[in-house]
């Protein structure tokens, strides 16, 4: 029987085929790794989420050969596109918000589904007070 590499408490067979450790808070908080999401756009509606492992990211490597916009994934905007302010976005560039809006999305989902704005910070990296601010924002926003 396998056992958890922090507690040292069995694992259940089905858990072990996939993790080391058991499913105390503890134990999870030592030993859980987030898992990185590329957003992908699908269209002005709408952006796609997918978790970036081995396979999409040698995908995403093999698109990107060439396409500016894809090399530039995670970077924001691609290079040379610049957006000009128009008659709502003069009015919110005075806030300065420290996250991007694939993060805002992201929190908006996982708060929907009742994630805690703790558990949504620590799988995004930001602090608890920034997801409060983003899951606010975007109740707020249009």
């Amino acid at each position: 029987m396998a056992r958890c590499v922090t507690c040292g408490s069995e694992l259940h067979p089905e858990r072990a085929a996939k993790y080391d450790y058991c499913t105390r808070r503890d134990c999870q908080e030592q030993n859980a790794r987030g898992l990185t999401v590329l957003a992908v756009g699908v269209n002005k509606a709408a952006d796609q989420y997918e978790v970036l492992d081995g396979r999409t990211r040698a995908e995403t490597a093999a698109r990107a050969d060439g396409h500016e916009r894809l090399a530039s994934a995670g970077k924001g905007r691609a290079p040379g596109r610049t957006r000009k302010p128009g008659r709502h976005q003069a009015h919110r560039s005075r806030r300065v918000r420290p996250w991007t809006a694939p993060q805002q999305d992201l929190a908006r989902i996982y708060s929907a589904r009742g994630m805690r704005p703790d558990e949504i910070a620590r799988k995004l990296g930001l602090s608890t007070q920034t997801v409060i601010q983003m899951i606010l924002a975007a109740r707020n926003d249009p």
